[in-house]
């Protein structure tokens, strides 16, 4: 009945699983068995080498990334409703000591060359305005929708061209594979990708991320940057074990092709209320105030996104029996 927030979802098995296998005696901070096996199982999935530092929140993931594209003189460009810009709490400026978020437009909460190219065209070479040095998208949005592969490589195309940095915030990185269909590897590097932030606890981890390096050098300046941010946990292997116990036998897949079905049900179910496509596991629709109430009124959780519509969320531990309630009681407004 709740569809407020896949924050709010359990732990899946398996990474409960792993907690209990790592609760032994082992090396602290990231020297154990399971944080060094990081580099080498991301590496693998992602066909390149890369450096992967595990954090508790998507937040740092998001926030560390930046730091390393970006000095403090610099500004990154993201779409007006990112999340970096709506809902980190000033954290991008204060991790990377003073960096500007410029502002982009796109619909669905999705940047394009062009939308990319007017706020790098508005930016004089000068002094007395920051200079953009990253370029920050979201896969999937926001509002749930998702980039594919030629789409983030014109971005990337256009970010190499103007001498720029491109991050992916993948806080929903699963649903938008799930969705695509491709490998890791096209939608991020080959597609001109430097750092992603891989959410793994919307998608049924309990408390771990990656930072994922394609430039393994912006790794070594992270370390120190994460231990000062208070990032660098002493217990990593809790976390390390909870990515590997996800990666093994494509569980994060599995976790985000079962919360996408569902959201597929909800979209069918809403029709022309639907406000955005449904691409991956968010749901937003046009319901009335008095809608919204009597959805409540039968037991039904979720968010009221703005005046006249609300976003629905689906969780991977929810099956077609917990959401098929719903998509009736929206069939029936």
């Amino acid at each position: 009945m709740r569809f407020f927030s896949d924050n709010a979802a359990p732990a899946c098995p398996e990474v409960l699983a792993a907690l209990t296998a790592a609760n032994v005696m082992d090396t602290a901070y990231d020297g154990d068995a399971w944080s060094k096996a990081l580099d080498a199982r991301l590496s693998a999935l992602f066909e390149t080498s890369v450096r992967a530092l595990w954090v508790p929140s998507g937040t740092a993931a998001n926030c560390l990334a930046l730091a390393a594209l970006c000095p403090p003189h610099g500004a990154i460009i993201c779409h007006r409703e990112a999340h970096i810009q709506n809902d980190e709490c000033g954290a991008p400026e204060f991790y990377t000591h003073g960096a500007k978020l410029l502002l982009a437009e796109g619909d669905g909460a999705k940047l394009t060359p062009t939308t990319i190219t007017a706020v790098l065209d508005a930016t004089r070479n000068d002094v007395h305005q920051v200079q953009p040095h990253v370029v920050s998208i979201t896969n999937a949005t926001e509002y749930g929708r998702v980039y594919t592969p030629a789409e983030v490589a014109a971005i990337g195309d256009l970010s190499r061209a103007r001498g720029l940095g491109l991050h992916m915030d993948g806080a929903r990185f699963a649903n938008a594979v799930a969705f695509l269909g491709c490998t890791p590897a096209e939608v991020t590097w080959r597609a001109g990708v430097d750092a992603l932030s891989f959410g793994f606890i919307k998608n049924g981890g309990m408390l771990a991320e990656l930072l994922i390096f394609f430039r393994p050098e912006l790794a070594g300046a992270t370390l120190y940057r994460r231990k000062r941010a208070g990032m660098l946990l002493s217990k990593g292997r809790y976390l390390a074990a909870q990515v590997l116990a996800m990666l093994d036998d494509d569980v994060w897949l599995r976790n985000a092709r079962a919360a996408n079905a569902g959201a597929a049900m909800l979209a069918q179910a809403a029709g022309d209320r639907l406000i955005h496509p449904v691409e991956a596991n968010e749901v937003f629709l046009k319901v009335t105030a008095d809608e919204a109430a009597s959805l409540r009124a039968l037991g039904f959780d979720f968010y009221d996104w703005g005046p006249g519509e609300a976003r629905l969320v689906v969780s991977w531990n929810q099956a077609p029996d917990d959401i098929r309630p719903l998509a009736d009681a929206i069939a029936g407004l």
